[in-house]
């Protein structure tokens, strides 16, 4: 009986045991799965360029900014115009675009209180795959040759980084867009613009990261014409919205965000983004004093 007793005895000893081990284990596996994230802290509103988000950037860095940070991003895709336009009015916390001589003055007119260079890559003129234009690195004659031979070029036509250097590269090449017979303003972001005029068979000025990324998963067909030119570098930068102008803004989720995307291990991300699926890098990394 007493065997019997201390039989018993071990076995729920054992039993209690075997429970206490598991439920151990289940612990120390949820704290795995949570290791590296911080509680969430709140929300900042991005405003930023439509081919920060159509070349997959941000669903790339995203993620992982708000796993180590814990503020979640609002994104507002629109051109680098519309987006100045948002933090002027206050509309965004932090701002994320490339059209580096307008945002400078939005600094110095007192509606972002710093700005940081954070990467670049470069523009490029596709267009249909033909024989009027022979690839090449001279962006201006380029464009003296689509005007001289009535070729059609869609432009985005919507106040944006992309369409700002488009403007200034026909000034600069001596042509009104004016006198252009096959020129067309559709009013879109880059990648819709890319569809249209991958549709139409005409030319127009990209953002590589866009172009790259649309044109591997078979959404346009749109060959390099032009791109090398030193010209045609396009630099991004992040600027925090002044919250002297705005007091509402959120300072500290907006800083969060300026400091890490400039941060050594952010900017790694940014050199390595694309390098895998397209054998070259997106963007290339650029802000001056990494923190």
């Amino acid at each position: 009986m007493k065997k019997t007793s201390c039989l018993k005895a071990f076995v729920l000893a054992m039993a209690m045991l075997f429970l206490a081990s598991s439920l151990f284990a289940a612990a120390a596996s949820d704290n795995s799965q949570s290791a590296g994230s911080v509680p969430v802290k709140g929300n900042i509103i991005l405003s930023t360029t439509t081919s920060t988000q159509d070349s997959g950037l941000l669903n790339y860095l995203l993620p992982i900014f708000t796993r180590e940070t814990g503020w979640t991003v609002d994104v507002i895709a629109v051109g680098t115009g519309a987006a100045l336009n948002m933090g002027r009015g206050g509309d965004a916390d932090v701002l994320l675009v490339h059209a580096r001589a307008d945002e400078l003055q939005f600094v110095a007119d007192g509606y972002g209180s710093v700005r940081y260079d954070v990467m670049y890559n470069d523009f490029l003129i596709v267009g249909p795959n033909t024989t009027a234009i022979a690839h090449n690195s001279n962006v201006l004659q380029t464009l003296r040759d689509i005007a001289s031979r009535n070729l059609p070029f869609v432009s985005r036509g919507d106040s944006s980084g992309t369409h700002t250097m488009e403007l200034s590269l026909w000034r600069a090449a001596g042509i009104n867009t004016a006198s252009v017979s096959g020129y067309s303003s559709v009013g879109q972001g880059m990648g819709a613009t890319l569809q249209m005029a991958s549709e139409m068979r005409t030319y127009t000025l990209t953002d590589r990261a866009t172009w790259l990324t649309w044109s591997k998963d078979g959404r346009i067909n749109l060959p390099a014409v032009c791109e090398g030119a030193s010209d045609l570098l396009n630099f991004y930068g992040v600027i925090l919205v002044n919250p002297a102008r705005h007091p509402h803004v959120n300072v500290e989720g907006a800083h969060t965000f300026a400091n890490w995307l400039i941060s050594p291990s952010t900017q790694l991300l940014i050199g390595q983004f694309g390098v895998e699926q397209y054998g070259q890098a997106l963007f290339t990394p650029n802000a001056v004093n990494p923190r």
